[in-house]
């Protein structure tokens, strides 16, 4: 049976933890991960859903690249919905109780958040690139209404690249452990796992990390040129493109980890490196590896609420909004309706004459 990827190594950890005699480092993980995932899940869905929140509240006036993080943050919370899931599956020593169907599901969520985080962080670097190094001849194609249509492909793109997983997760019974197990199971063809894993190192990572660093190169080059001239006083594009910077980094550090353990694991398929030699290493640190890539769905939101600047106003202007309709509690429906659309529109509190249609009569 082949090791597990993207999700906690089911047969090979519970065989490992019976055959390695350094089984303590496997007991180690069963009494941290669980109450770690639950940790995580619930300061990630609370951290997330006010990101989202704060979004949809000014979903009508999102920048580009607000609309490919409000993605993230959707990618993100979906992703967090499922881990609890692993959670019990390791507290019931890998017994998965919650059938074929969930298992396939929560699985292909995993690897969904992951192509879709990846390359919505590559078009928001693109994103940067036309802002910044060809904001006249690139205008046309920093609309928000391209944005919504990029991040809609994103997701078919990911779902697609997803379906390996559907195809191949499954609850199986392991006679020799007596164990339900919600597995990859490559057993009738090992090609599958080799061409999975490739398509994860290359499509997944790769691709989209020579488009960020294409892309960063430029960035960086613009922003030094613009910084020698004392006419440029412009800080705006630089702190949005910083944000960029530290929610691309935090993935690459999050996700890096597990990739390179993935591409290990290629090398011990077509036998460039001895799998026995390996085989406990690679068991271990794709455990770990895992867990820590999935801290960057957790972490994200409070990158959004300390270093971004246009987050943190937009927070401001909907407390002000509440306080605002609170004050005017007294009025109809259909004069708070026309005020909000006039606040929101000149982004200023001014006076505002309305008058009741009962006065006219």
């Amino acid at each position: 049976m082949s090791r597990e990827q993207v999700t906690p190594h089911v047969l090979d950890v519970i065989r490992a933890s019976l055959k390695s005699p350094i089984s303590a480092e496997w007991e180690l993980v069963h009494s941290i991960i669980p109450p770690y995932i639950f940790t995580l899940s619930l300061l990630g869905l609370l951290l997330n859903s006010f990101v989202l929140a704060v979004f949809f509240a000014n979903k009508d006036r999102l920048t580009v690249a607000e609309i490919y993080l409000s993605s993230l943050a959707l990618a993100d919370f979906i992703l967090l919905c499922g881990l609890p899931f692993w959670a019990m599956n390791i507290l019931n020593d890998f017994n998965w109780p919650y059938g074929d169907a969930l298992c396939k599901l929560v699985n292909a969520v995993i690897i969904i958040n992951f192509y879709t985080s990846i390359y919505t962080l590559a078009m928001i670097s693109v994103d940067r690139y036309l802002a910044l190094v060809k904001p006249m001849k690139a205008r046309w194609l920093r609309r928000t209404l391209y944005a919504k249509v990029v991040c809609s492909i994103l997701w078919i793109f990911a779902v697609i690249l997803s379906v390996p997983t559907i195809v191949h997760r499954k609850v199986k019974f392991i006679e020799e452990l007596e164990t339900m197990s919600c597995i990859l199971d490559y057993s009738h063809d090992s090609s599958w796992k080799l061409a999975h894993q490739i398509l994860m190192n290359v499509v997944g990572f790769l691709l989209p990390v020579l488009v960020i660093v294409f892309s960063s190169g430029n960035i960086i080059n613009v922003l030094i040129q613009r910084r020698k001239s004392a006419a440029f006083h412009e800080t705006n594009d630089t702190k949005t493109t910083a944000l960029v910077y530290a929610v691309t980094l935090l993935f690459l550090l999050c996700w890096g980890p597990f990739q390179v353990f993935t591409f290990l694991d290629i090398l011990c398929d077509v036998q460039a490196l001895d799998e026995k030699l390996w085989f406990h290493t690679l068991d271990i640190g794709g455990q770990v590896s895992v867990y820590l890539a999935f801290l960057n769905s957790a972490l994200n939101p409070l990158l959004y609420v300390f270093s971004g600047q246009y987050f943190r106003r937009k927070v401001s202007a909907i407390y002000t909004r509440t306080r605002y309709n609170r004050r005017g509690s007294d009025m109809t429906t259909y004069q708070r309706s026309v005020v909000s659309t006039y606040i929101n529109r000149t982004e200023q509190i001014k006076a505002v004459v309305i008058f009741n249609a009962k006065d006219q009569m």
